[in-house]
């Protein structure tokens, strides 16, 4: 499960908790019913009834409710289940009528505020009203010692406290579910930006690696074509110019295509960590002060772009950092990060085998696991000089 996945879930608990509470209140209800010779079943069961169906259509107002689309029916069918059971089970506020309160907690989701000031409204006054009307039955638990004014009274104050906490507390969840939503899409769109810039780079490169050859060679071959005619021999050597051209452009093609071109590695770096970056990974880089032997860079590179593809594909990583350093007698590059738990250390996939041919053929070595400490390592080594 993703992070935006994870926000959801939690925010739809803490939404649907107000269900739960409901259901603990009628609970109570019920038993203290039951103790005191209140119980009246053919009002109970129908009110049950109705509260099952009030929590099965408002756990569906919720998850609607969170795709940003409010069911005005759904809202209303709830509504209609919630001031049934109420009316059966009795209305009081921290019993059967605290479905109506429940009911309140989602009907206020994603509407204008002075539209819930009308809504917690009218559920107030539909609570006090239903309270009074089963002020003299069985099931309305007057407390001992109280009048009927003075219990209603106490209704009214209780509903209108909960009227008033009830729905700006739902709307700070709601707002911060949507900041939640909104700060993943905008992560989603810094990657994609991230990754369109990368090809666009990719995309520059690679014009300016053979762009000059295919140019030549339109030239050459142009020139040829018009030299065939009156200077065989020199559209010969045209010709012959064309075909080394072409042959060295298929190089430079097939090298840029493997990563081997002469990169430049902390270009490189800055790349990646632009993409991690944009992908809410902390990046750490951490490079010598000195230039780098020759041959590396382009081997390096490659582990670089290899490894952090393997970080944003596979893990979950919060951090990731990456190490460069060298001696006279090897250079070792190493990115760590945190996202070991979706890692396989005995599955390296085909880029980091590939990774480790590549490495293998230059005389190096890459190692690729966990480090027991909860993060995932991956070591590359290749001895200097190189070989190859």
């Amino acid at each position: 499960m993703d992070t935006i996945e994870q926000a959801r879930a939690i925010t739809k608990r803490v939404l649907g908790f107000a269900f739960l509470a409901s259901w603990i209140l009628i609970g109570l209800a019920v038993f203290n019913a039951l103790a005191d010779g209140r119980f009246i079943w053919w009002r109970v069961v129908p009110a049950a009834v109705a509260a099952a169906g009030f929590t099965w259509v408002s756990w569906q107002v919720v998850d609607e409710l969170l795709d940003r689309r409010y069911p005005t029916r759904k809202v209303g069918m709830a509504a209609v289940l919630a001031v049934l059971a109420a009316a059966l089970g009795g209305a009081e506020p921290v019993g059967w009528g605290f479905l109506l309160l429940c009911w309140l907690s989602i009907a206020v989701l994603e509407i204008p505020k002075r539209w819930s000031y009308v809504v917690a409204a009218g559920t107030w006054v539909t609570g006090v009203g239903l309270s009074a009307l089963s002020g003299g039955t069985m099931l309305s638990g007057i407390v001992s010692g109280m009048t009927m004014t003075q219990r209603l009274l106490l209704d009214a104050m209780a509903y209108g406290l909960l009227c008033v906490i009830i729905p700006p507390s739902n709307r700070v969840w709601m707002w911060i579910w949507r900041l939640a939503v909104e700060a993943h899409r905008g992560k989603e769109a810094h990657t994609r930006l991230a990754l369109a810039e990368e090809r666009l780079r990719f995309s520059r490169d690679l014009h300016d690696l053979v762009g000059h050859q295919l140019s030549a060679i339109a030239v050459k071959t142009e020139l040829a074509v018009r030299l065939s005619d009156v200077d065989t021999g020199a559209a010969k050597a045209e010709m012959a110019e064309v075909n080394a051209l072409t042959r060295k452009a298929l190089k430079e093609l097939r090298q840029a295509v493997r990563g081997y071109r002469e990169l430049d590695l902390t270009a490189e770096l800055n790349s990646v960590k632009s993409v991690l970056e944009a992908a809410g990974v902390r990046c750490e880089v951490a490079l010598p002060h000195r230039e780098s032997p020759d041959g590396v860079a382009p081997v390096f590179a490659f582990a670089v772009r290899e490894a952090v593809t393997n970080v944003l594909k596979h893990s979950t990583a919060t951090f990731c950092d990456i190490s460069f350093r060298f001696t006279a007698d090897e250079a070792e590059l190493t990115v760590r990060n945190d996202g070991v738990a979706r890692r396989k250390a005995a599955d390296l996939g085909s880029g980091l085998a590939g990774l480790s041919e590549r490495l293998a053929a230059v005389g190096g070595a890459m190692t690729a696991q966990p480090t027991g400490e909860g993060q995932f390592l991956l070591r590359a080594v290749v001895s200097l000089p190189m070989a190859g």
